[in-house]
C-alpha cells in the first residue's frame, strides 16, 4: 500500500489545513514535491504538521500578491485551488533548515482563512470538488501517452537534457503526467492551469501544447519562450 492510499475519500481529509503558499510550486495526487524550508514561519508549519497528521496544503499566492516567491504576512491573496500533501520524509541540517518530501493526496478549494496566532496560514478547505483525485489512476486510459512521450523526447533533446527512460517507461501515466506538471519550467499561470485541469487527459494535453509552443517559438527564430 502506498503512503497516500490510506486517504480513500473526502471524509478522510481535514477540514482545516495549514498551507504553504509558494509561487510557481504545485503538487498533484500521487506525485511528490521536495521543499527546502528555512523561514521561521514555515519551520513552525512543518513542526505543526509533524505533530499532527503530517498534512500540508501547497498552493500559490494570488496574482495580486506580486512576484515574490512567498509574500510576508498572512493577508495576501491566495489562489483558490491547491493540493494537500503528506510529509513522507524530512531532513534537518545544522543551520536549522529542513528539507521535506511531500506526497500529493488530493486537490482542494479554499473556502476561507482561519484567524489564529500561528505564524503560518490556516485555511478551511473543501476536497469535495476533487473527489476523483482519491481514485488512483483515474483517467489514465484517456491519456495519449505516445504523443506525450514523443513530445517529452523532443523537448529534452532541444534543451540538451537527459532522462532516465527506464523509469519514465515504467511509470504509470498518472504519475508521469503529474510529475512532469510539477517539474515543468513554466510560470505561475501555466502551473496553476495544469493544477486545475479537470482530468488527466486535459492536463497531459496542456503539457504537450506548452512544450510544442516553446519548440515552435525556437524554430521560428523569434526567441520567445514560456520559461
Amino acid at each position: 500500500m502506498g503512503v497516500t492510499d490510506r486517504y480513500r475519500n473526502v471524509a478522510d481529509m481535514p477540514e482545516l489545513l495549514a498551507v504553504f503558499p509558494l509561487r510557481g510550486a504545485i503538487l498533484l495526487p500521487r506525485a511528490s514535491l521536495t521543499l527546502n524550508v528555512f523561514e521561521p514561519r514555515y519551520l513552525a508549519l512543518v513542526d505543526h504538521a509533524l505533530a499532527g497528521g503530517r498534512m500540508i496544503g501547497v498552493l500559490q499566492p494570488g496574482p495580486e500578491a506580486g512576484n515574490v516567491e512567498s509574500p510576508t504576512g498572512k493577508t495576501f491573496p491566495l489562489r483558490r485551488v491547491g493540493c494537500a500533501g503528506r510529509i513522507t520524509s524530512f531532513t534537518e541540517s545544522e543551520d536549522g533548515r529542513v528539507v521535506i518530501a511531500l506526497a500529493g493526496v488530493a486537490r482542494f478549494a479554499v473556502a476561507s482563512d482561519i484567524a489564529g496566532d500561528a505564524p503560518f496560514r490556516v485555511c478551511q478547505v473543501d476536497f469535495a470538488p476533487y473527489a476523483k483525485d482519491f481514485i488512483a489512476g483515474h483517467g489514465e486510459d484517456n491519456v495519449d501517452r505516445p504523443r506525450l512521450i514523443a513530445t517529452l523526447r523532443s523537448y529534452l533533446l532541444a534543451n540538451n537534457l537527459n532522462a532516465d527512460w527506464d523509469r519514465i517507461n515504467n511509470a504509470s501515466s498518472e504519475r508521469l503526467v503529474n510529475t512532469l506538471s510539477i517539474l515543468s519550467p513554466y510560470g505561475p499561470e501555466e502551473k496553476q492551469a495544469l493544477l486545475e485541469a479537470p482530468d488527466l487527459r486535459t492536463r497531459a494535453e496542456a503539457l504537450v501544447a506548452l512544450a510544442e509552443m516553446e519548440l515552435a517559438a525556437r524554430d521560428d527564430g523569434s526567441g520567445t519562450s514560456l520559461q
